[in-house]
């Protein structure tokens, strides 16, 4: 056998081992920060005189949260979930993508299962780390409903440090 075959296969064996496997550590949306964000949403639409829905994906997209307004339209909740879905998967606010996606070489994307391209959607991060997602539907315009979600993202502030 070659001796670079020997010292290659050698290097293999030793990542592979089982010694060697740690667990995978990663941050995550937590009930407590969901519920602040979905607080601080809802409470800057209610200032601006707007009925919402707000959801809070976590780092692997599962609905972690959701609540809305009194006498929101039905459609709002799967809106805000997919603004939120969105958000986290492409790491930028769903204006941004809208924005990114207009070009025909990245318009393809636009056709993926679950994604929206209206306002309304901000990646929650911890440090520069995206683990979730927030998403606001029920404002008119995407613009204040986008206004209501970095709310909300603000106020969980302190904990997302």
């Amino acid at each position: 056998m070659h001796p670079r075959t020997v010292v290659f296969a050698t290097i293999v064996v030793s990542l592979l081992s089982p010694a060697m496997a740690q667990p995978v550590v990663e941050r995550n949306i937590s009930a407590a920060i969901a519920r602040s964000i979905i607080d601080g949403a809802l409470d800057q639409c209610a200032k601006d005189g707007y009925g919402v829905v707000v959801a809070i994906v976590d780092r692997s997209g599962q609905l972690k949260g959701m609540l809305g307004h009194d006498g929101v339209h039905p459609h709002n909740a799967e809106l805000a979930r997919r603004k939120a879905y969105t958000a986290r998967t492409f790491r930028q606010t769903t204006a941004e993508f809208q924005i990114r996606t207009e070009k025909p070489e990245s318009s393809g994307l636009r056709s993926l299962p679950d994604i929206v391209w209206t306002g309304g959607g901000v990646p929650i991060k911890f440090q520069d780390e995206v683990i979730g997602g927030v998403g606001v539907s029920g404002a008119p315009g995407g613009p204040r409903d986008e206004v209501c979600a970095q709310a909300g993202v603000l106020k969980a502030a302190e904990q997302l440090r």
